[in-house]
């Protein structure tokens, strides 16, 4: 399948946190001839398997996770002809003015976030952003035909298209994270024509905006040997340069090192990436990358995890900017990456346990 269209479709439709729903359907139907399995789990999580095929039994296996889910709101209440909004995940009040939204109420209705014209606004009020709870949709209804479509509770996302814009670059709304779903399409694409020895679990995974909690019921749930999580990383824009840890958009992916990451799975990826003789940046994170790999790496006794990051400009906006480029080298990197795995490759990066000095007298 061809990315763009691909990626356009899934950022198109609409799935915040807790509502993935319309994504994992398109996900299916778009993973059904790339997997030899697809199951759902319990919390929602789409989980793609492409069979390895070693005669070790049983065959060891990689997770792939990125999430699924968007940013969002949720009504809060219904006063007279307006809606009122809370968040779901990390919504920007600041951008939300003037913005064009789709109410799922019994029908969808489409409004618009409105904005008190600045002629009346006080010189303070103009200093000030809303903050979500005080931003008001208008979806153009009299107060009694609003109260019979919308109910408390109902969700409220961004409506905008996927631009393109110059060269392989495309803007629009949830980005964050379905690039790097669709870096897991490319994957599962290279896959088809190549031979792995390991069993590759793709997971798109649910919830991650409100608390990692898809990546750590699919964790704990499919017990991998090994795992990496794909998510978007601050690309190089006004406000954001190298020196606030952006990197150059169309640039490469990113690899995350820290203590959220397996250094010798860093290594390996590095090594992968000098095979393709791919350009691949360091994301230093000294502690929580606030990513599906941080709830990963605990779950169960712990799983060795990496991070492979896609630069991403005006994250959590409706305007977040990808290149097509860098979605498809992530997805070369992971698929060079599994190819290379070998049976015995967790017996190279298990830790050296030193012995003991009774041990080593024994010895």
């Amino acid at each position: 399948m061809e990315l763009k269209e691909h990626l356009t479709r899934l950022c198109q439709a609409h799935g915040p946190s807790g509502h993935e729903g319309p994504i994992r359907e398109l996900l299916m139907a778009d993973w059904a001839a790339i997997t030899d399995d697809l199951t759902v789990d319990a919390l929602g999580n789409l989980i793609g398997a492409k069979w390895g095929t070693s005669l070790h039994e049983p065959r060891r296996r990689i997770m792939l996770a990125a999430h699924m889910d968007e940013i969002g709101m949720m009504v809060r209440e219904v006063t007279g002809a307006f809606v009122r909004v809370r968040n779901i995940g990390g919504v920007d009040g600041r951008v939300m003015l003037g913005q064009p939204v789709l109410v799922h109420g019994k029908r969808p209705l489409p409004g618009v976030v409105a904005a008190t014209p600045p002629h009346i606004l006080s010189e303070k009020e103009r200093e000030i952003y809303p903050a979500v709870d005080d931003l008001t949709v208008d979806v153009g209804m009299t107060a009694d035909d609003l109260a019979d479509l919308v109910r408390v509770g109902d969700l409220v996302t961004v409506d905008v298209p996927v631009l393109e814009l110059m060269g392989d670059r495309l803007a629009g709304k949830a980005f964050d994270d379905r690039a790097c779903v669709a870096a897991l399409t490319v994957c599962l694409q290279e896959l088809q024509k190549r031979h792995h020895l390991w069993d590759v679990l793709a997971v798109a995974t649910v919830q991650e905006e409100v608390g990692l909690r898809g990546a750590r019921v699919a964790a704990h749930s499919l017990n991998p040997d090994i795992a990496i999580a794909l998510d978007v990383t601050f690309a190089i824009q006004p406000g954001v340069g190298d020196t606030e840890g952006g990197f150059n958009i169309g640039g490469g992916p990113t690899l995350g090192l820290g203590a959220n990451f397996h250094p010798r799975l860093h290594d390996r990826l590095q090594e992968a990436a000098k095979r393709l003789e791919m350009t691949i940046n360091v994301d230093p994170a000294p502690g929580r990358s606030g990513t599906d790999a941080w709830a990963i790496q605990v779950a169960r006794q712990g799983i060795p995890t990496a991070l492979i990051s896609v630069p991403l400009r005006n994250m959590h906006s409706p305007v977040e900017i990808v290149d097509l480029n860098d979605i498809r080298r992530a997805g070369r990197l992971l698929a060079e990456f599994i190819t290379g795995l070998e049976d015995d490759f967790l017996t190279t990066i298990a830790w050296e346990n030193p012995l003991s000095e009774a041990e080593e007298r024994e010895a």
